[in-house]
């Protein structure tokens, strides 16, 4: 493992907008009486740990607890500071990426713990989209193509969609921003490193 860049999640400090990481993944948002609320269904209960740890750096709380099919669920309370993102993330009451957002290394961090995944032994990264938001994707691309990750387009017609990461400096680029894996991360995982 290599010294984390200036540019890493660890250098930047927390913030309610980390979690617009989180709905560019799995995450949705719910909103009510001027609050929202921001819950996403993961893979695995480190994850679920790990998302869970990143809201409560942001100072909210956050709850783990089983999505009705028994996956692992974690979510936010409904609270006000929410409000400007979950408006930023909707059209109506539908998901949307917003036009020309950027994600920064916290952000990123935050898709990587919820839904990103190695390919091929690590040496490609997929970070998951929201199957039943498509309307995203192809914002969601080129989001990550001005943070400098050029992705290509994954699992469009598939319950399993995604952006993936090929080639050494772009894998690099992502690892000096997410920094290092959380330390009970599975390793069929395969975190990108630098």
């Amino acid at each position: 493992m290599g010294q984390l860049s200036f540019f890493s999640a660890e250098s930047v400090p927390p913030a309610v907008t980390d979690l617009s990481g989180l709905l560019a993944g799995p995450g949705q948002v719910v909103t009510s009486a001027g609050r929202a609320r921001i819950s996403a269904v993961v893979d695995a209960q480190w994850r679920a740990r790990a998302v869970a740890a990143a809201i409560e750096e942001c100072g909210l709380t956050a709850e783990i607890a089983r999505s009705e099919e028994g996956h692992p669920l974690v979510r936010t309370d409904a609270v006000l500071a929410l409000a400007p993102l979950a408006s930023q993330w909707t059209k109506g009451a539908v998901k949307a990426a917003p036009r020309g957002w950027v994600p920064g290394p916290r952000e990123l961090r935050i898709w990587a713990l919820a839904a990103g995944y190695g390919e091929n032994d690590g040496e490609r990264f997929v970070l998951g989209l929201d199957p039943h938001a498509s309307d995203t994707y192809s914002a969601l691309a080129e989001s990550l193509i001005r943070a400098g990750i050029a992705p290509t387009l994954i699992g469009t017609r598939g319950n399993s969609p995604g952006l993936r990461i090929v080639g050494r400096r772009r894998l690099t680029r992502l690892a000096e921003n997410i920094g290092e894996p959380p330390a009970d991360i599975d390793p069929e995982v395969h975190w990108p490193t630098f």
